[in-house]
């Protein structure tokens, strides 16, 4: 088995081992300055690379090529065009040149622009990443790129994060090199991306029209059980999940994603998946790869994965934990405390640039993470709360106390664990216990932001964590190097930081009410919607700080804002009329045709049996009765709402809060009444599989 995970591990992949075998040595060392070290790419450089490319892509099965790029639709995009030529005489070759290789130009006119760009300016531009590897998919050669408009602005995902972490980078040499760091050459972000989702048997799936429109439940009374004994949790993985996990597995690795941890979550029917890291912009390329192929295994195994955050109510949904770390070139990991934590200067500054940009960018962090789907996970006792925090763990906390203190933190012995079972080995215990309620945690070497959605790319939170960290370091480089005294203004300087930004450090329960009290009196945000989140976007200092470090200008950052709230308002628009033709043509039919039944029930009963007690079916009937003109009249208010939309739709902030507090409040009202309806209706009778039946289809 090592030596098949072996040999097909990157296979599909057109990376550094396979160029290097490829490329002239000199070609190869001047696109390793291009990969590397950021130099430009010379266009003859570029011709050799494309040609060996294609040769290795064609002996590969692949016929034709794409520029894969991430728009801001939330999912990737391709244009397929074909290596086929044609030649003098009448036959084919097969061609591509560097120019194909490092830009396209796809038509961006139905992509999401914010009104960056006018119909008649709709052509757009893909540029190479080459610090992301080819790779063919379905028999074709994926050339990762970014997206550009007409005039010039980043209509992706993807260049704001390349932005992102030369920003970072550049601040970080900066600070590394007022501690003498002479031969650090970079500095890289690394991230870890942990997936969860949920698998149901396509059967049940194809019979819910609002999974299939709205990747959720719209309606579903909660089954008898869920996942209240907790017995799916790291529990035996079912055979047909575990053969898809296998088939998963080798998909992933062919592509050269580091798939390391699989098992069964806490909900029926949810797995994670977790990926080794890799720098920041190769694990946001994985991660969308890594979805794209969740559906299209699960689709051959007679499945369907849904990574909506919360595709059922009443259970737990899907997040994405983000492990982010910052290394050097030369293998350092700058959050990495050593032996000695509380003696490793460079770190503790590093670990203090990081706690003051969380506090300080607290509403960017959040930002990064609203969608109208993760809206029904932070905040409800399954997720980080919508206010953003930190936990450090106990050795951390006790060393910047000692240090706002004034005091010496001395020998720190690790705490032995005590099991109580002779046989088994004496351990020690972590000092940076994971507190699972806590945003934004300390794991040991690494920050894991645990806000983000599960079907969300990573790329947005890892814009605003590299950009909020890398303007605390432009802070810091400032001040250190107009420094005359390095080493007492850098004392001075973590001191300084720790005092004025500790109020985002929190060690306790999240998901207490009393928490939610403190937060407030800590002067922290508690954004609970993605309206009043994107309300925060185009804040001053957020401005600033995004436009001081080239990671927007001001047009790109205006049509962000324009963007994620008619996403918002699409979304939740979209779940409305679903649920509103839903009511009409499935619940208010079985509904009466339920009370129907019912009425001819009581009639035939009294004829046949003069006196009898008909109080179960006349009951029944009121109740019948009752929640269908309920449900009739929530469904016209619906209705009504939803036409009530262009009064403020020419403000879209306005109409996002609109969608929030009156079309969604309207939705919640109706499911109520529906789902009630549900439990007392016959289950031959209900139009749709219930939530027992989805939970539980994979057998």
């Amino acid at each position: 088995m090592e030596s098949q995970v072996t040999q097909i591990f990157g296979s599909q992949v057109f990376d550094e081992t396979t160029m290097k075998a490829r490329l002239p040595k000199e070609t190869f060392k001047q696109l390793m300055k291009t990969i590397v070290d950021g130099e430009k790419l010379d266009l003859s450089v570029a011709n050799v690379v494309a040609n060996a490319m294609k040769d290795w892509a064609i002996e590969n099965g692949a016929t034709h090529f794409t520029h894969w790029f991430q728009p801001l639709t939330g999912v990737t995009a391709e244009k397929h065009d074909g290596f086929i030529s044609p030649a003098a005489d009448g036959t084919v070759i097969m061609e591509f040149s560097g120019k194909e290789l490092v830009q396209g130009e796809p038509d961006a006119s139905s992509f999401p622009s914010g009104g960056i760009r006018a119909t008649f300016e709709a052509r757009g531009y893909t540029a190479w990443d080459p610090t992301s590897y080819a790779f063919i998919k379905d028999g074709t050669l994926c050339i990762p790129t970014a997206f550009c408009s007409y005039t010039g602005e980043a209509l992706d995902k993807k260049t704001p994060l390349l932005r992102s972490m030369e920003a970072i980078n550049k601040q970080a040499l900066r600070v590394l090199k007022l501690f003498g760091n002479e031969d650090v050459k970079s500095v890289k972000t690394t991230v870890g991306p942990e997936q969860e989702y949920f698998l149901v048997d396509k059967s049940v799936y194809d019979q819910r029209e609002d999974l299939i429109y709205t990747g959720r439940t719209l309606f579903g009374a909660k089954a008898p059980k869920g996942q209240e004994l907790e017995d799916h949790y790291f529990g035996m993985i079912k055979p047909r999940v575990q053969a898809f996990m296998k088939d998963l597995n080798n998909e992933l690795w062919k592509l050269g994603i580091l798939a390391k941890t699989e098992h069964n979550e806490v909900a029926p029917a949810q797995h994670e998946l977790a990926p080794i890291f890799a720098t920041t912009n190769l694990a946001c390329d994985h991660n969308q790869l890594t979805m794209e192929l969740m559906r299209k295994v699960a689709s051959k195994h007679g499945m369907v994965c849904l990574l909506h955050e919360k595709p059922f109510a009443g259970v737990n949904g899907s997040g994405k934990h983000n492990n982010w770390s910052i290394s050097t070139n030369t293998g350092k990991n700058l959050l990495d405390p050593g032996a000695t934590p509380d003696q490793n200067a460079q770190f503790l500054l590093f670990l203090v640039a990081v706690i003051k940009a969380v506090d300080e960018y607290q509403d960017l962090l959040r930002i990064s993470v609203a969608s109208a789907g993760n809206d029904h996970r932070l905040g409800a006792n399954e997720a980080p709360p919508a206010i953003v925090s930190m936990f450090l763990g106990d050795e951390l906390s006790a060393i910047l106390d000692c240090i706002e203190q004034g005091k010496p933190y001395g020998t720190h012995e690790k705490q032995k664990m005590e099991i109580g079972v002779t046989t088994l080995p004496v351990f020690n215990k972590d000092t940076t216990d994971r507190n699972r309620t806590s945003p934004f945690a300390f794991t040991g070497n690494k920050f894991e932001f645990r806000m983000l959605g599960s079907q969300d790319s990573v790329a947005c939170a890892n814009i605003m964590i590299n950009t909020a960290v890398a303007e605390v370091l432009n802070q810091f480089a400032d001040e250190l190097e107009a420094s005359k005294d390095f080493q007492k203004d850098l004392s001075a300087l973590i001191l300084k930081t720790i005092k004025e930004h500790k109020r985002i450090i929190f060690n306790g329960n999240g998901y207490d009410d009393a928490w939610v009290k403190e937060a407030e009196k800590r002067g922290l945000y508690n954004l609970k919607s993605t309206p009043e989140a994107l309300a925060h976007l185009l804040d001053k200092k957020n401005v600033d700080a995004l436009l001081k470090h080239k990671v927007f200008n001001d047009v790109e950052l205006k049509s962000r804002y324009e963007i994620y709230n008619d996403n918002y308002c699409k979304i939740i628009n979209i779940e409305a009329l679903t649920m509103v033709e839903m009511t009409k043509k499935q619940i208010l039919p079985t509904a009466t045709k339920f009370a129907s039944s019912l009425s001819q029930g009581i009639v035939a009963k009294q004829a046949a049996i003069k006196g009898c007690d008909v109080s179960y079916e006349s009951d029944m009937l009121k109740k019948v009765s009752d929640l269908t003109k309920s449900i009739y009249a929530s469904v016209q208010k619906l209705e009504k709402n939803l036409a009530d939309v262009s009064k403020v739709a020419s403000d879209i902030g306005k109409e996002a809060f609109y969608y929030r507090e009156t079309v969604f409040a309207t939705m919640g009202e109706l499911r109520a009444a529906a789902d009630e309806l549900e439990v007392i209706t016959p289950k031959e009778m209900w139009p749709f599989p219930s939530y027992g039946d989805l939970l539980f289809s994979v057998k």
